[in-house]
């Protein structure tokens, strides 16, 4: 534990933003005109002229002045709001972007899940793709052989293992990619929150495979997730990016995580539109998710659990497609998943959603009398089933929270807060 495998200094990274209207059509003509616009700016970057061809660009600092040591060994969360730089930090360790300032050294060889499909070839099947990932983090054949069974059969794929890896689900991807990371015998392993996409009894194994090469093994484990819940139970000590502020470093990880959800709930409010249309897809485009009483949207997001209150989802149906599901998640304070609720889940005319082209408001009634007091969070859910994500649960999903607060119970005995996340009204009987 006393040997420094990562060390980060005054870390940054710089992306260049063009700002353009957006075109329906390109013509080869167009194509090439930007090439030739870009061209043209490298040449003259050097003479200062970088914006004479180009007026509408801007900075972008995804990470700046980023500085921690990590030791042997040690279960390091990662946490922030989206944009705050936590993909970024994990590409920079993996080699896959350099930093525009500052320097990373790593002592050990770094086996990275960050996305799904990172490092698997499309056309190779699983059985080669195991190979190559061995191999692309230098380990010799003999090497990967050893450890060959133990990834097949945790990742429960053997059936599909001669199959090109382009045919399997999401899940399978997620399952073999996390299988080859944590058992090829590498120092350090970087997760991204791509674990979410996996079942729940999948996300468990793997929670304890990662206990068991951090413990048993020294491994050191990055951990990136928005599940708090997750982050406690995995990581000794957390650090929090903030976009444009100071990273702050808790060695105690319940320390950073109250922290966080602390501020993540000032920040959102019941409401979210997709004012900037970055929540789109070539099948629909959302509008609007915010909670509404009875006379219409609530102007507090604090809530007695008596309230009668609905979740509504507002958007655009641009392409037909029976395979849409829209939703929301909730979760509690800590960051643990409650239920899932989609629209698919009723059979009648609501199921046909998928069907239409056109303006939609879907409303579900939050079942408050349920829950205790706390702070609580919506997240926004959709996809094509078994096809593709629109609003990836627990990665790139919006989200708008709100505060449950007020009189649990009539009995004086019940004053305050319980244990627990539900207050069920529970009915006792009394036989004589």
């Amino acid at each position: 534990m006393s040997d420094t495998v990562i060390k980060i200094e005054n870390l940054g990274k710089k992306y260049r933003i063009s700002h353009k209207q957006p075109q329906k059509y390109l013509a080869l003509r167009d194509i090439l005109v930007d090439r030739a616009r870009r061209l043209g700016e490298k040449i003259l970057r050097p003479f200062g002229a970088e914006n004479v061809l180009c007026r509408s660009t801007e900075d972008f600092w995804a990470l700046k002045d980023v500085s921690f040591d990590v030791k042997q060994g040690e279960r390091v969360g990662i946490i922030g709001r989206n944009g705050a730089g936590k993909s970024t930090l994990l590409k920079i360790l993996s080699r896959i972007t350099e930093p525009t300032t500052g320097r990373v050294s790593i002592k050990g060889r770094i086996a990275s899940l960050l996305e799904i499909g990172t490092g698997f070839h499309p056309e190779l099947t699983g059985r080669e793709n195991i190979f190559l990932n061995g191999a692309i983090l230098g380990m010799s054949k003999a090497e990967i052989k050893k450890n060959f069974d133990a990834i097949v059969d945790f990742a429960g794929v053997e059936q599909f293992l001669d199959t090109p890896v382009k045919h399997y689900s999401s899940g399978m991807y997620v399952r073999l990619a996390f299988a080859v990371a944590a058992h090829l015998d590498t120092e350090i392993l970087l997760v991204d929150e791509v674990l979410a996409v996996g079942d729940a009894e999948f996300q468990k194994k793997c929670m304890g495979k990662m206990d068991e090469v951090s413990h048993k093994q020294g491994r050191t484990i990055f951990f990136v997730s928005h599940n708090m819940g997750a982050i406690r139970q995995l990581c000794s000590r957390v650090v929090y990016l903030r976009q444009s502020s100071p990273v702050l470093d808790f060695p105690n990880a319940q320390e950073g995580i109250a922290l966080y959800s602390q501020t993540d709930a000032q920040d959102l409010s019941p409401v979210w539109e997709n004012t900037k249309n970055e929540y789109q897809n070539h099948w629909l485009c959302f509008k609007k998710m915010e909670l509404c009483a009875s006379d219409g949207p609530i102007v507090s997001n604090k809530l007695d659990r008596n309230d009668k209150i609905e979740v509504e989802i507002k958007g655009k149906i641009l392409q037909a497609n029976p395979a849409l599901c829209i939703g929301y998640a909730l979760y509690n304070e800590e960051g643990t998943c409650l239920y899932r609720s989609l629209h698919t889940d009723q059979i009648g005319s609501v199921q046909d959603l998928g069907l239409l082209t056109n303006d939609f408001c879907l409303t579900s009634k939050l079942p408050l009398h349920l829950l205790n007091n706390g702070v609580y969070f919506l997240e926004l859910n959709s996809w094509l089933h078994n096809q593709e994500w629109i609003t990836r649960p627990e990665h790139n999903a919006p989200r708008i929270t709100f505060t449950l607060d007020g009189k649990l119970s009539d009995s004086p005995y019940w004053a305050e807060k319980r244990r627990g996340v539900m207050t069920p009204p529970v009915t006792w009987i009394l036989n004589r």
